[in-house]
């Protein structure tokens, strides 16, 4: 009996401090607290009515919900034309930007004893993955002409083509190719997902530059603009920070960023003691220390967003926090921005993607010409 307790009392407390190893089974991540948007020290934002999304024109921070439907853009109609999806892969093999690594399954990391903001990982290791490709070509795309275009994480996103295709009928933003990009496998620290997209460097950026957009034009015939202001990045979650990453780094390369509960916190690994704190540092310093960028940004967060999902306890998991200061810190540097805060939502809400996307692309290509459309 007592050896048992003991048992007992040993999984309790590597559940409770969140470790884990292939030995334990994973703490149970426990459910995110429903933030209040008025909250002191959260930006002043309008509250819109019930069902209602912003305009696409304005600036600002907004709140929605807690009613969240589908925007009718979000929905096939009979009568607009369809966009083609073709579909490709690539093999880490063929990568010289991102050979391949994963972390162990059931495995994690430890917080450094020494500074509680860097996290220990010693169970990841080089290993190859394969990943999906999807590129939109819309109907009106006359062949020959340079387009602007869009690129995704976390692909194929057969809900950005929806929306595409009726924004382009309707003239609401212009005939652009779309390009979903499959990630590397895994998620956060040690894994090729996360180092792809936590990581605040340009290398990603590159990666799409050199590996991805020359394939999508030789294979479909199509032509693709350099002008960074008809270049737009999106994603979700740590794709979202992905996407801002893209244009920070790059920003002779994009101008236009889209996130969902983006993860503007402390996830980059392997550790950089330039930015020692990952993504929490656009807040924290990057922005409001640099110059403003020629940048149009559009994110959101939801109300039941993340907060600690992990063994970190170093104040810069929270999810709500860090896309709410990012807000303030935009709104400082005179940034053209809209901010979403979403009642009744959780981390990348379908129903609020399904909801918001069209506005948010509408708003994110705001002053870029829409152009002649073929019939």
């Amino acid at each position: 009996m007592f050896r048992l307790l003991r048992i007992a009392l040993l999984i309790g407390l590597l559940a409770g401090s969140g470790l884990t190893s292939a030995q334990a089974p994973p703490a149970r991540r426990p459910t995110p607290p429903i933030r209040d948007p008025h909250t002191p020290g959260f930006v002043s934002a309008r509250e819109l009515p019930d069902g209602s999304v912003p305009p696409a024109n304005a600036d600002g921070n907004f709140i929605i919900g807690p009613t969240h439907n589908p925007a009718p853009e979000m929905m096939a109609h009979q009568g607009v034309p369809h966009g083609t999806v073709y579909e490709f892969t690539m093999k880490s093999a063929d990568s010289k930007f991102y050979p391949g690594i994963a972390r162990d399954a059931h495995t994690f990391g430890t917080p450094d004893p020494a500074n509680p903001a860097k996290l220990i990982v010693t169970t990841s290791h080089p290993a190859p993955y394969t990943r999906r490709v999807a590129v939109y070509v819309p109907n009106q795309y006359l062949p020959g002409t340079v387009a602007p275009f869009i690129v995704g994480a976390d692909g194929p996103d057969l809900g950005l083509f929806t929306a595409l295709d009726n924004l382009i009928a309707e003239r609401r933003v212009p005939v652009m190719i779309a390009i979903s990009i499959g990630n590397g496998g895994g998620d956060a620290q040690g894994s090729e997902r996360g180092l792809e997209y936590d990581t605040l460097s340009g290398r990603y950026a590159e990666f799409v530059e050199k590996e991805v957009l020359p394939l999508v034009e030789a294979k479909y015939h199509v032509r693709l603009t350099r002008d960074p202001n008809g270049r737009a990045a999106m994603g979700g979650s740590s794709g979202g920070a992905c996407a801002l990453i893209m244009a920070w780094y790059h920003p002779e390369l994009y101008h236009r960023v889209l996130s969902y509960s983006g993860t503007f916190v402390n996830q980059q690994w392997p550790y950089n003691p330039q930015t020692p704190h990952g993504a929490w540092e656009f807040h924290e310093h990057l922005i409001p220390e640099s110059p403003r960028k020629p940048l149009r940004i559009w994110l959101e967060v939801g109300d039941r967003d993340l907060l600690n999902p992990n063994v970190m306890r170093d104040g810069m998991h929270d999810w709500v926090i860090a896309n709410e200061d990012m807000a303030k810190a935009l709104a400082a540097k005179g940034y053209h921005y809209q901010f979403v805060f979403a009642r009744n939502a959780g981390h990348v809400d379908r129903r609020i993607k399904q909801q918001t996307l069209p506005e948010a692309l509408e708003y994110v290509w705001q002053g870029y010409p829409i152009g002649e459309v073929k019939r």
